[in-house]
This record gives structure tokens, sequence and C-alpha cells, in this order.
């Protein structure tokens, strides 16, 4: 509906959803429905607590500030966002565009200049650019992230004038394409130059009767560095605030998910707890709620001059039923453990007259799902969306697109891969959490670690151990591991998640990395780390293939003569010596590639094996190399292999 609502009204849609995760699932949604050309807009939450010493991801700032730049001039379309991203007062409308840079091929740039303009709009230098906000100067080259941007740009200088302007990819560094001009939007919702700076501390004086010496979020913003959870002294860097309704035009649309009314009334009540529970702290003071955030009534209030379209199942089925041209869909879950276990599937596409089209999550899923399809002697054709598949007459198709809930309509049904397959059980993923730990790196006991080591959470990256500490929380204390990360960020652990806390495994404790908390920096080690081993794994498979297609020298079987070379041991053979002499034996006299290797402590036999496998090779003519102490040799077999070694 609000796709369709998107494309044909010629106005501008607002979906408000109660939570992050259904605005997320929703603008999925959204995205796979509506045409192509259809703007579809976010603006996340920051995703922190109320008061919280944490600021958002570089990527959500990254994502809120590009809608806040395009809003102004957006008419028609869809904007996706959760109800506490809507009560949020926000930077003034004018904010983003005025401290914009637009950069073009030809333009004068000089590099201190430039570097202290980027400074003050929060971006932050680096050796190499890897994220949002971010930019490296190197001679004639400079490397910028800007904010909105899904890649970041390389500017080359020519003496002080852009010769040439490349978008390239952050993780392999190479060109991607070239561009003639490029906006760079401020890396943060507050600005940190001389007048942003001056204005706060003045708002500061004004609402707190504290002494800045001892507060820290007045000394970094005096100095010009932007502290962890700065997002919540926002009001402090402007004369006046603004609201996202007046972003809006007067035409927009609301639509409201039913659970709206109750969540934001959740929101207020949660920002009035936590300002209730912070706001005796002398070294942090903050600001009241009504500061940084609408209330009820407020909302209500800003709400009353827009068409508003409420989302609500009780009263439709009470009042009356709005029909968008789609029905429930039937259970349609395999049965993994029938006969038929597509039964449900395979009888919904033969009795309806619609085209199915299945989705699946990702590519790496849609594989699994083709793969069932092709067990149950089903074909589904590969498709490119859902708007190629509304072209075609194709019966059953098959697409990658995150959706969880399907739609039944006349011609087109959508089928999701998790109404056939259900969804992965919170047991299964923890389980999967629990096995991407190296068991060796597993913490058993806390007295394993001491303050200060370096240790890794599997969520975000490798941090310092700074001891156990005790919280109250609803009225219980609770022990936590402190992990410290990079800028003095702190997180803490419960005692009952120590399984996702292992021990930093380096060469060097002393030169172990310090992740900064919040950023993808992390994921993107991973990402990495997994991509090299599937290159590793490649590499592997194709030299397994080549040695399995490979044909070798087949040695001659034992004889007489190797029954008295072996009889000259002067030990008995352990049942490990004799099976590992009897594989290698069975490598040698076979056409296939050897590959194979022994491994022990001293003096537990190696030798021995080695030397076996050398008096097959000489006794069937061939070169040898045996790696093995040179002492031990001349010690065991000096005499026996004296007349047939040269």
């Amino acid at each position: 509906m609000v796709a369709r609502l998107g494309a044909t009204s010629g106005q501008l849609i607002i979906l408000v959803t109660p939570d992050t995760d259904t605005a997320l699932d929703t603008e999925t949604e959204v995205r796979f429905y509506a045409p192509d050309d259809l703007p579809v807009l976010t603006f996340p939450d920051w995703e922190t607590l109320p008061y919280d010493h944490f600021s958002a991801h570089q990527d959500i700032t990254s994502a809120r500030l590009a809608t806040l730049y395009e809003l102004p001039t957006t008419e028609t379309g869809v904007l996706v966002l959760p109800v506490s991203t809507l009560l949020q007062r926000l930077v003034p409308v004018d904010f983003v565009n005025s401290q914009s840079l637009v950069l073009e091929v030809g333009a004068r740039f000089d590099i201190e200049t430039q570097r202290q303009r980027l400074a003050s709009a929060g971006y932050r230098g680096t050796d190499t650019v890897s994220e949002h906000g971010e930019f490296a100067i190197r001679g004639s080259l400079v490397d910028i992230f800007p904010m909105g941007a899904a890649n970041p740009v390389r500017i080359d200088l020519f003496d002080d004038e852009v010769d040439s302007l490349r978008i390239f990819d952050a993780d392999t560094q190479r060109t991607v394409s070239n561009t003639r001009s490029v906006r760079i939007l401020p890396a943060r919702e507050t600005p940190l130059d001389k007048a942003g700076v001056g204005r706060f501390r003045e708002a500061w004086h004004r609402a707190f009767d504290v002494d800045v010496r001892g507060c820290q979020i007045y000394q970094d913003v005096s100095a010009g560095f932007a502290p962890q959870g700065i997002e919540y002294y926002l009001p402090m860097f402007f004369d006046e605030t603004a609201t996202l309704f007046d972003y809006l035009p007067a035409d927009a649309v609301f639509v409201l998910h039913a659970d709206v009314a109750a969540a934001a009334g959740h929101h207020v009540e949660e920002v009035g707890r936590r300002y209730e529970s912070l706001r005796h702290d002398v070294e942090r003071p903050i600001l009241p709620p009504d500061a940084l955030f609408l209330s009820r009534r407020n909302l209500d209030e800003r709400l009353k001059p827009f068409s508003r379209i409420r989302l609500d199942p009780e009263t439709s089925r009470r009042r009356h039923r709005v029909d968008f041209g789609s029905k429930p869909l039937p259970t349609l879950d395999a049965n993994h453990r029938a006969r038929d276990p597509a039964a449900r599937l395979r009888t919904f596409i033969a009795n309806t007259s619609a085209r199915v089209l299945l989705t699946a999550e990702t590519a790496g899923r849609k594989v699994h799902l083709d793969d069932f399809l092709r067990r149950e002697r089903m074909v589904g054709t590969d498709i490119a969306d859902f708007a190629a598949f509304a072209k075609t007459d194709t019966a059953l198709a098959v697409t990658v697109a995150g959706i969880e809930q399907g739609a039944w309509f006349d011609d087109i049904a959508v089928v999701s891969e998790t109404q056939i397959f259900g969804h992965r059980s919170e047991a299964a993923v923890e389980k999967a959490r629990r096995r991407a730990i190296d068991p060796d790196l597993v913490i058993k006991n806390l007295i394993e670690l001491t303050p200060g080591a370096p240790v890794v959470h599997i969520d975000h990256g490798v941090g310092r151990y700074r001891g156990l500490v005790t919280l109250q929380m609803d009225d219980h204390d609770v022990e936590f591991l402190l992990i410290e990360y990079a800028d003095e960020a702190k997180l803490y652990v419960p005692v009952t998640a120590l399984h996702l806390v292992s021990r930093y495994a380096g060469a060097n404790e002393e030169t172990a990395p310090l992740h900064r908390l919040g950023s993808d920096q992390w994921a993107k080690a991973k990402r990495r780390a997994a991509e090299q081993a599937r290159d590793v794994a490649a590499e592997l498979l194709d030299i397994y293939a080549r040695r399995k297609a490979a044909r070798s020298f087949a040695f001659q079987e034992p004889d007489d003569d190797y029954q008295r070379f072996v009889e000259q041991f002067p030990f008995e053979a352990t049942p490990d010596q004799d099976a590992a002499i009897e594989t290698v034996i069975q490598d040698l006299t076979n056409l296939q590639s050897t590959d194979r290797l022994i491994c022990g402590d001293v003096g537990f036999g190696k030798t021995e094996v080695a030397m076996r496998a050398a008096f097959l090779a000489v006794a069937s003519g061939r070169q040898v190399a045996v790696l093995a102490p040179t002492t031990l040799l001349a010690q065991q077999h000096h005499e026996t292999f004296s007349d047939r070694f040269s």
C-alpha cells in the first residue's frame, strides 16, 4: 500500500514504525515493491540509550545527514522512520546544506585550508580511509569518505587545482569510476567550527552551574573534539533547533503503525527515567528531556496539520475493512520429515491462478532455496526483482529480497523463504555464535585474565580488559566484565555472556589493536579475514584437485630386502607408528601423488618411518630426499645403507 501510494499519489509518504527493527524490515519491503524510480528514504534512530555516553555509528550518522540534505527538496516518495526519531529535535533546516562542500574538477583546492575545513566539519584524519567521516592526505592525493556517499572519493591535485575525482572501493582501494563533481556533507550533526564551539560554551554556562574544569565534555568541545555522546548536547550548538516536521512538504501524508502511539509513550517515559537517574552527575550534566525530544502532546499537535492513515487492525474490523487487493497466504512451511516435504507449497502452486515469486534473503540462501526446489522437482526461474517479475509471464520464479512476509494478490503471490523454512531459532543463532569462537581461546575462568590484557568481543572487536565491576540493575547487583575500547569507550559485558569474549590470539599482546566501539572497523576486519580464508580455500582446492588428477610413480611393493631391513630396527614400533608406516607405504605404492606429513615428538618414530620410505624409494631405483636429524641417520642406518646410498 505504501509503495503504491508513493508511486501514484504525487506526495511524500511518511511511514512511522514503533521501533528500529520494524523500520528496517518495512524499508526493505517498500523498496521491494516500489518502482525503481521511486525515492525511498530512511531516517534512522541513533540506536543509543537516551543520554548515553556512546555516539551513533558513523554509518547511521551518514544516513541521517544524507536524508536531512535531501528532504527539503523532496516532494514525492517514501520516508521510513521509527517514532523515536520523529520525537527528536534536529539541526536547523539550512544547516546541512550550508555546511556542505561541492568539489568539481578544475576547482581550486588548498590542502592546508581544506584540511582545517574538514576537521571543523567533523572529519577525522587517518592514514587510509575505511569508513564514513575519514580523510587521508598523501602528497597530491586526498582521499575523503563523504557522509551520505556509498564510496570514498580520491582527489588528484595538479598543484592547487583538482585534476580528477575518482570514486574508489574502501576495501580494495581500487578506482570504481570517475566523476566530475562530488558533494561533501558535514561529518556530524554538531558543528565544531569556531562559531559552533562559541555557542556551545555560552549555552553551557547558561544551562549548568558546575565547575567546567571537571567536565570532560566541555573541555573536549572547547578543544575542537567531539566526545562520545555529544548528540545529547545538540541544542547547545544552535540558537534554535528544528524537528522533522520542519523538513516536510505541507501535503505530506503520514502512515502510522498501530503500535506507534504506545511506542511514543514508552520512549518519552524512558527518557524521563534516564534523566532522573543521570541528572545529578556534576561531571557530566545533561539537558532536560524537553530540550531534546518532543512530548506526546507536542507530537500530536505537530501531526494535526498533516493527512494521516492509521494502520489499526482492530479498528478496521470494528468499522470498515480497506481492501488492498491482498489476502493472507496459507501455511506453506516445508516438513522435512515427511515423504513429500514441499507438499503444501506444491499444492498451493498447483491450485492458485496467481504466478508465484519466491524470495531468499541473500544470494547464499537463494542457492539453498534452489537446491530445495530441485530436490522437489520444481524449477524456479531466476529473476532480478519484483518489478521484473511483474513484467513477465513466468509461473514460478526466485529472487533475492530480504523480506519475511509474502503477499497473495489475484495475479501474483510472493512467498518468502521464512514462510517455507521458518525462522532460525534463537538457540541455533546462539549456538552458531558460540561456534564462532576458537575453543582454545575461550575464557573458562576469569583468573585467566589480567587487567590491561587484550580481549576480543565477537561483536565489537579487540579491547582491553579492565576488571570486574558491579552495577545495580533492577535493584539487583550484577557483575560485569569491563572492556575498554578506543577513545576510552567502555563496554560492560555480563559474566553470563562470557562466551562472547575470548582471549586475544595475536603474536604480541603489546601491539594488539584497539578497535573503536560503534564503528564498522571490526566488521570489516572479519569480512576481510573471511575473504582471505575463502581465497586460501580456493587455492588449496585448486592444488588438491590438480594433485588428485595427476599421476605419479608407483614404488615397488615391499620385498624380502625390506623385511630384513625392518628387522634391524632395535625397538618395537607402537600401534601409531605401525599405522603411519603402513599408510606411507600405501601412498608410495599408489599412482596417486603422495601428500602426507608425519609429526611427533623427538624419538617417537618419525625417522624410522622416513627411513622405511627411503628404503622403498632406493629399492625402486629412485632418488630420494629424507628430512631427518643427520646424527640419527648416521647412528641407526649408516651400515645398512652404506652399500645402497651414494
